[in-house]
């Protein structure tokens, strides 16, 4: 009696290679339907992973400070990407258009072109299991059950000379690429730390962009604004819009053409039936957080850098590790932690 049967079966590249260059194995190789399967290139989805092996694990009870898995999945997929072709695209920007990421001139046929690039991309790389291990080591290392990215990046960073099927030319790649995942964390804590300091920071930015919206419509149209207290007439507020395009390098000579581009795209948007909000614009909400941020820079400096607060410092310090605690997820150990490492981020 014959009997078809398919086998299905998995290993690694390395593994299979090794596999095919024996030759006691040839009778199997016209036999043999490799399907090439790469690892997961958007850092969103590389963080699902991290946490759905991590709650199966003796390290569920662990509190893993927030971004840490994203900061350590930016460092892994960046680690599997190749070089673009494309103009003005880097890798950390390759990453983040990969993740769906909407970055100003770029669109999802651009996409879709970078993966047609390199029909091998994702191949090659850090594997969700290192990671794993490492944050596992990282656990172990740290004496209080609470890990954060710095914890994290540290530990990948030591495990790289450990990592025998690494090369010496991708060790020292990966040793950059944490250095890339450091900076954006960096960027992230810091934005965290100001955001907890803002009183209903959402709020503020939605005012603040109303308010630059309103100004902008009136110069385009070259109307006059209506003070809502006295009812007065008043030209469109020059000093406010230009303390916010400031903040994203707009000339002088460019801001006419910047708050028109605002105007066109929100008409698009109306013309969709869609509201523009304060994340219908990249660089707009880039502008608006920089803003907010340029405002409250010096007192976050002071308050989380001071080795003996004063009492009004002190009780300012109390308020941000509860909201950070509260609203943001952190442990009372990493919104502490978390605090510090950005006061010596603003005195450097």
């Amino acid at each position: 009696m014959s009997a078809d049967e398919l086998i299905i079966a998995h290993t690694n590249e390395a593994e299979y290679r090794s596999f095919i260059s024996n030759k006691k194995n040839e009778a199997l190789h016209s036999r043999i339907i490799v399907m090439p399967v790469p690892y997961n290139l958007s850092y969103s989805e590389e963080e699902r992973i991290y946490e759905k092996m991590i709650n199966e694990s003796e390290m569920a009870h662990v509190h893993i400070a927030p971004h840490t898995l994203k900061v350590a999945a930016m460092f892994t997929i960046l680690t599997r990407l190749k070089d673009s072709k494309k103009t003005g695209v880097d890798l950390v920007k390759k990453m983040r258009l990969y993740d769906g990421e909407i970055l100003e001139g770029f669109n999802d046929v651009d996409v879709e072109e970078m993966r047609r690039e390199h029909i091998d991309e994702g191949m090659k790389g850090i594997d969700p299991r290192y990671v794993i291990n490492r944050i596992s080591s990282a656990i172990i290392r740290k004496e209080t059950p609470s890990i954060n990215a710095l914890d994290v990046l540290r530990s990948l960073k030591d495990g790289l000379d450990q990592h025998a099927s690494i090369s010496n030319e991708d060790r020292e790649r990966f040793m950059n690429f944490i250095s890339v995942a450091r900076r954006e964390y960096d960027e992230i804590a810091k934005k965290e730390v100001q955001k907890a300091f803002v009183y209903s920071y959402e709020e503020s930015a939605k005012t603040l962009m109303d308010n630059y919206l309103d100004n902008v419509e009136a110069f385009c149209n070259k109307n006059k604004l209506r003070d809502p207290l006295t009812g007065e007439e008043m030209n469109p507020d020059e000093k406010l819009m230009r303390s916010i395009e400031e903040q994203i390098g707009i000339s002088e000579n460019a801001k006419k053409a910047f708050r028109e581009e605002i105007l066109i795209r929100i008409s698009a948007y109306a013309r969709k039936g869609k509201r523009f909000d304060y994340n219908s614009h990249e660089r707009l909400r880039e502008a608006i957080q920089k803003k907010l941020f340029a405002d409250l820079k010096d007192i976050v400096k002071i308050t989380t850098s001071s080795k003996t607060p004063d009492e009004q410092q002190l009780k300012k310090i109390n308020e941000v590790v509860a909201t950070l605690i509260d609203e943001y997820g952190y442990s009372s150990i990493s919104a502490n932690e978390l605090l510090r490492y950005v006061g010596s981020l603003l005195n450097r």
